[in-house]
């Protein structure tokens, strides 16, 4: 079977670890013929190619800036992208008849794109639902509802469900929004088809924890938190700033932070202005050595801002999982990830506006023997419902 991946994210390597990497490599491996179409922003200065990496066709499209830029530039280059890649499509893969065509969200405006493919090839789609826009950005005062430019997304959003023969949503919580909010929408179409990835072992010694420790200037003896990711505005930095603060009361604990994003420069400031001595920043890291950093840390953080009222289910906590390690969620009240945590005897989960809780929380897991037992069930839990095979089951059975 040919199958056609949509990604809005820049891939240069298939082999590299990640939760659509993965997805690729393992449909690869039960024999489909796999394409995927990414982006290569303007300012790399590399053309549109098409090239064959590990037996998957990589076609790389010179788009706009998207990261690290204007609201102005990201938001026309963001439209811009179906133009781009049905242009690079019908240069690069004329001759080639897909059965299937898969894509995700972010962006919402692929619906140009998806529908080329479904009538020229009579393929099935697949929406794999990881962003809810415009409601998210609504949820964060970026646009006011039912403004002009709500509306057009609005109207994108809506076009794009209803091209789409099948939605996999990251958990039962997304799921229930998602028909709660487009009663259009055939429920039977929609399942849960969760974040996932190739589980790998990193394994590393007391010795070499504590001399990578040692190299980033980390304290070896006290509990490290590690939060690692994007750090922008649904990561609610203020109120991360909060804990950070109250954490310098502790003498246990040391919290890392690792990433980047439009809201970085106001951490630096706070790190620079307020010099905390339990806590360090660091600019994002490449994959391969975050993932042996992260195992050094003994629990793993995640944070999302309470104004959402969409149901988001950050792909982080399956690397905190992969390497072992508890985790402590301070998020929204509306995503189910803190109810799947805590059932489940992961970590722990507290609402991000509560310092307190989250402090709490912390001192928790001070305790090593919590830490083991939270961090065991959750590789289990990983093992069992989160993995690349998972997903390709539940994709391809609607093929058969």
């Amino acid at each position: 079977m040919k199958i056609l991946f949509l990604s809005l994210g820049k891939l240069e390597d298939i082999d590299t670890p990640g939760i659509y990497t993965d997805l690729m490599r393992e449909m690869r491996d039960n024999g489909h013929d796999v394409y995927v179409v990414s982006s290569r922003e303007r300012r790399l200065k590399q053309p549109t190619i098409l090239e064959n990496q590990s037996g998957i066709h990589i076609l790389k499209v010179k788009i706009g800036n998207i990261k690290k830029t204007n609201i102005i530039e990201k938001g026309l280059s963001t439209l811009l992208i179906e133009h781009h890649y049905l242009k690079a499509i019908k240069q690069n893969l004329s001759d080639v008849k897909f059965d299937l065509v898969m894509y995700s969200t972010p962006p919402i405006t692929f619906e140009k794109v998806v529908s080329f493919i479904k009538n020229r090839d009579n393929a099935i789609s697949y929406l794999l639902l990881k962003d809810i826009f415009p409601q998210n950005a609504v949820d964060l005062n970026m646009f006011k509802r039912n403004s002009l430019i709500h509306a057009f997304f609005k109207r994108k959003e809506k076009q794009l469900y209803q091209i789409s023969d099948f939605i996999g949503t990251m958990s039962p919580a997304n799921r229930d929004y998602l028909l709660a909010n487009n009663p259009e929408i055939d429920p039977t179409t929609v399942e849960v088809c969760p974040n996932t990835i190739t589980p790998i072992n990193i394994e590393i010694s007391l010795e070499e924890k504590i001399r990578l420790r040692k190299k980033y200037t980390i304290p070896v003896n006290k509990v490290l938190y590690i939060y690692g990711g994007n750090l922008g505005k649904p990561q609610g930095i203020d109120y991360l700033i909060e804990c950070l603060k109250k954490n310098e009361q502790n003498a246990e604990t040391f919290i890392l932070i690792v990433g980047n994003g439009t809201e970085f420069k106001k951490l630096k400031n706070f790190f620079d202005t307020n010099k905390p001595q339990n806590a360090k920043l660091m600019n994002e890291l490449p994959k391969d050595e975050y993932d042996i950093l992260s195992n050094t840390a003994d629990v793993g953080l995640i944070f999302l801002d309470h104004r959402f009222t969409i149901p988001n289910f950050p792909s982080r906590l399956l690397s905190y999982m992969q390497a072992s390690l508890p985790v402590i969620a301070a998020t929204d009240k509306n995503t189910d990830i803190g109810q799947i945590i805590e059932e489940n005897e992961i970590g722990y989960w507290n609402e991000s506006t509560d310092v307190e809780a989250f402090n709490n929380n912390l001192l928790k897991l001070t305790d090593k023997n919590m830490r083991e037992k939270f961090g065991k069930n959750g590789r289990i839990f990983l093992n069992n419902n989160y993995t690349s095979k998972d997903a390709c089951k539940t994709i391809i059975k609607h093929m058969e």
